[in-house]
């Protein structure tokens, strides 16, 4: 049986996981990936998405990142993010108001001014992520 590896997961605010996993699974910006113990080292981009993981009683866990970067190393599974959220820290009505928020946003067609219409995009993609970190078993 392998072993397990390490995983933590930090924002510039504070660690948000520091536990031992089977299996990380991550949303690296080229395409989700899995870790297992012995795997080989890379570094990645991160996008905004679902880190999954099963802790060492094989129960399935997630958190919520808005980006950042990941290294995988033999032993272990660093993520640096922007922002992250364990599944039980997410607040939904906020989670849902943002959600509304950037989609009037969009729905209003900022042309003039494209900056607004992409953050706003990004807030949009920020808000599903995390409903669908909440919804997913």
């Amino acid at each position: 049986m392998a072993d397990n590896i390490k995983l933590e997961v930090v924002t510039p605010e504070k660690s948000v996981v520091s536990e031992e996993a089977q299996i990380v699974m991550s949303p690296g910006s080229e395409g989700e990936f899995g870790v297992l113990d012995g795997h080989t080292p890379f570094l990645t981009t991160l996008k905004a998405g679902m880190i999954r993981y099963k802790d060492t009683s094989g129960a399935e866990r997630a958190v919520f990142v808005s980006g950042g970067f990941a290294e995988a190393l033999p032993d272990r599974v660093t993520i640096l993010a922007e922002s992250a959220e364990r599944r039980r820290d997410i607040n939904i009505d906020r989670a849902k108001a943002a959600l509304s928020r950037a989609e009037e946003r969009i729905g209003k067609g900022m042309s003039d001014n494209e900056i607004d219409v992409i953050r706003a995009k990004a807030a949009l993609i920020r808000a599903i992520t995390r409903l669908n970190v909440v919804q997913t078993k």
